[in-house]
């Protein structure tokens, strides 16, 4: 069976001369802000792309069709759309078999980008092991998808919302490189640091890509997760955010929500206690996040 998938304008010219691409996923546009706002964040993050030399490909799954890649259009009408499934291993093939539109996660994006044949994903943070997972399991697709997936993420480390440590724990288990960049420490999201010192630390686009370009030839199944450390002038300290993330998570277990329901409860109750701080600062690292994985991208096409 063919997979439908469609090319824009834009990657499929960057395709036929070999070019840097970089994936950006599509959950931040459907689950992660109201419209206007959310198409023009990712209008300015795909610019951001362009900007450092490679070209964004925004990857969706519209009326069956894996989008890699949205014209100005496709973008506009996937931020008002409504009722949009959000995507990850388990459901990306049913919603592309049965003509459903689903934005990608972290995982969905990884999966798209490979078939598409891009190295390189910018996100914001990924998903992991949430807190309570030794009684809910509730543990993101994601982790798995890095251990055998090869595609580079940058991201601002895990989402703070989790439990980091437990996190690192399972990527370290699943054999996935978590690569700080230019710091010993891990970056904790919204926050630039933390108390957890990072298991490698490359200070180049051009180690971080070898890194990825080395793997694939020794045979190791997977890709690396790249910890950009938010700019220090967007961060919200770590301490500041603590007891707000605590308020959050007693919210939501009091309300009893659970499964995909959880992070987006989470995010939108820490964007309404930090009086819009949190929404701010996850735009910055995206944007961040952007320019670090465009550079790299341009190291692997070289």
């Amino acid at each position: 069976m063919t997979i439908p998938m469609q090319f824009s304008t834009e990657v499929a010219a960057a395709r036929a001369a070999g070019t840097a691409i970089v994936a950006l996923e599509s959950t931040i546009i459907t689950h992660g802000m109201p419209f206007p706002q959310n198409v023009e964040t990712a209008r300015l993050v795909e610019q951001d792309v362009r900007d450092n030399g490679a070209t964004p490909a925004t990857i969706a799954v519209m009326n069956g069709v894996l989008h890699v890649g949205l014209e100005a259009a496709e973008l506009d009408a996937l931020g008002q759309a409504m009722g949009v499934a959000k995507l990850s291993r388990a459901d990306m093939a049913g919603c592309i078999a049965t003509g459903g539109t689903g934005a990608t996660t972290v995982a969905a994006t990884m999966i798209g980008a490979h078939l598409a044949g891009i190295h390189v994903f910018a996100t914001g943070g990924i998903g992991g092991v949430h807190k309570g997972a030794e009684t809910s399991f509730d543990i993101s697709a994601d982790l798995h998808e890095l251990a055998q997936t090869p595609v580079t993420v940058v991201a601002a480390g895990a989402k703070a919302i989790l439990d980091l440590e437990k996190t690192f724990e399972v990527l370290e288990t699943l054999g996935v490189p978590v690569i700080a960049y230019g710091q010993d420490t891990l970056p904790a999201f919204w926050s630039a640091t933390s108390h957890m010192t990072a298991p490698l630390r490359m200070d180049t686009a051009a180690d971080i890509a070898a890194g990825q370009v080395m793997r694939t030839a020794m045979g190791l199944s997977g890709g690396q997760l790249i910890c950009n450390p938010i700019p220090a002038d967007a961060q919200i300290p770590a301490d500041v955010l603590a007891p707000v993330i605590a308020q959050a998570l007693a919210e939501a277990d009091a309300q009893a929500i659970s499964a995909k329901a959880v992070t987006p409860f989470l995010l939108g109750r820490i964007f309404e206690l930090t009086e819009g701080r949190s929404l701010t600062a996850n735009i910055a690292l995206v944007r961040n996040n952007a320019v670090l994985a465009a550079k790299i991208a341009s190291e692997m096409a070289k």
